[in-house]
């Protein structure tokens, strides 16, 4: 699909119906998540980790916590965006070895940017934390979105389910993650009525401030 950016935009929404009878190959499913994988995110860090749901029988069970929605079962693949339940410093070496390996650097030189991203995590509160990285993990949903959009592949986000349902049906709280929001992918059902309504949205001049 070759469109530019405005009419890929305008192409996407969130998907209400999906057609059960197409998949995702696991060629587009690689590109999304390398394309949702270079979001980017505060000093880089990244703390949240992505699940790729696909198992039809979890799904049934998933779709009574969020309501009976039909995206749950229909989409080809859920993607949940999780976060850490107790980020910590040491999420900062584990990302400092990295960077080290990446640009073959040595790690001490890397000593001033580790203790400000240290000094940064350790003055949050476990609240706060919880919060920055919820936003990181929005920014990303938003480029694997962008990203679908760009290949013809349909997204809808969703924020209505139970996280705490999630979180134990996945059996989250073993792995140190909590849900925090959800992105059913696959491809529009001819039949969904949503995909011929026009977008509505703020004019520039209502939306934008100039100063």
């Amino acid at each position: 699909m070759q469109m530019n950016i405005i009419d890929t935009l305008n192409w996407r929404y969130a998907t209400k119906h999906f057609d059960t009878n197409k998949k995702l190959s696991e060629e587009q499913l690689n590109f999304i998540l390398e394309a949702t994988n270079l979001a980017p995110s505060s000093y880089g860090l990244q703390p949240f980790s992505l699940v790729v749901i696909e198992s039809d029988e979890l799904r049934q069970k998933l779709k009574k916590a969020a309501w009976e929605q039909p995206q749950i079962t229909d989409a080809s693949h859920l993607i949940l965006f999780t976060v850490n339940t107790n980020l910590s410093v040491e999420e900062v070496d584990r990302f400092i070895d990295r960077i080290a390996k990446v640009r073959q650097v040595p790690v001490e030189a890397l000593g001033e940017y580790e203790a400000m991203m240290k000094g940064s995590i350790k003055r949050m509160s476990p609240e706060e934390a919880g919060l920055w990285a919820a936003k990181q993990a929005y920014i990303a949903l938003g480029q694997l979105m962008v990203a679908c959009a760009s290949e013809g592949i349909d997204t809808c986000p969703m924020e209505g389910f139970d996280k705490q349902a999630f979180d134990e049906l996945l059996d989250l709280p073993s792995k140190g993650l909590r849900s925090v929001v959800l992105a059913a992918v696959g491809f529009r059902s001819v039949d969904d009525k949503y995909q011929h309504l026009p977008k509505v949205r703020k004019s520039l001049d209502e939306l934008v401030i100039k100063l």
